[in-house]
């Protein structure tokens, strides 16, 4: 027996990498088959990217709906407090000669 009656790999051969056709014109059919299918994925894929930037962008603009704008470059936004003077106790400055 030997062992080439044991291999299974030439039963799924033809199924993983299908030959060329020997027509010339069936072949430049199935190479623009092939090309118009790369250029519709390649361009739903694209179609489908700015989809997503453009509907992040809306829900970061629809986030941002009720709240004020900074109304220059060098605006801090914050939250402050006025403490009054007593509060805070001031550091005794002397002067040394």
């Amino acid at each position: 027996m030997s062992a080439q009656s044991f291999r299974f790999d030439h039963l799924f051969r033809n199924g993983f990498e299908p030959r060329k056709p020997r027509h010339r014109l069936l072949r430049f059919a199935l190479g623009l088959v092939g090309l118009s299918l790369l250029v519709v994925l390649v361009m739903f894929s694209v179609v489908l990217g700015a989809a997503m930037i453009a509907a992040g962008l809306v829900w970061k603009m629809w986030k941002r709906r009720g709240q004020r704008v900074a109304h220059g470059p060098r605006v801090v936004e914050g939250e402050f407090r006025v403490v009054r003077a007593p509060a805070v106790a001031a550091p005794v400055l002397t002067r040394r000669a």
